[in-house]
Order: structure tokens, then sequence, then C-alpha cells
């Protein structure tokens, strides 16, 4: 196994981890927000932009690698927010299995 190398200093982007909080309607359903879970610093580096035309609309995805200190509160599902963007976070693992650090993917919509 290859211990991962990963500069602290590169891990300067201030991230609001958030996650999602279900509320009861009364009538049936919900009402969805998001509540701040802790704040952690990452690096961000887009992976990939992907472009989707509809019926009177484009979609654009870009999928981002954020690396971050070992947290054990983060899971996919959950999201992490810059500022007025909003990474959606769809998988999280230890990139070297030593507990130092978590690599997520996570795509951003509409940029």
């Amino acid at each position: 196994m290859r211990t991962m190398f990963i500069d602290p200093g590169s891990l300067r982007s201030e991230l609001s981890l958030q996650a999602r909080v279900e509320t009861p309607d009364g009538i049936g359903g919900f009402t969805e927000s998001w509540n701040e879970v802790a704040t952690a610093f990452g690096r961000i580096e887009p992976v990939s932009a992907n472009s989707v035309f509809g019926p009177d609309q484009t979609v654009e995805t870009v999928t981002h690698r954020i690396t971050l200190r070992w947290r054990e509160t983060v899971a996919s599902g959950m999201r992490f927010v810059r500022q007025d963007r909003i990474f959606d976070i769809v998988t999280v693992h230890d990139p070297d299995d030593t507990g130092r650090y978590l690599v997520c993917r996570a795509r951003e919509a509409g940029r």
C-alpha cells in the first residue's frame, strides 16, 4: 500500500459541511432544509465538465475532487458549501486507508 502525500497548505478552501433535514409538513409530505454540521478546510479540484441539452434547456454539471483531513461525519448525500457554490457529495473514501485524509467526489450543478 502506498501512502498518499498531501501538502497541508493546499487544504485552504473553507467549506461548510451540511446535512439534509426533512421536516414533516403535516399532510404526508416534508420540507427539506440543510443544517451546518461542521466547518472544514479542503482542496477543491475540478475533474470533469458535462453539458446536456434538453427541451429548451441546458444542464451543466461539473465534477470535483474535494480532499480534506479525516472526519468521521462526512457521508454521501451531504454537501459542501463554499460562498455561493454548492457541492453535492457523491462518494467518500480514504485514499490510502490511513485515516488521515478523505477524498470526496462531488457534483456542482449549474456551473
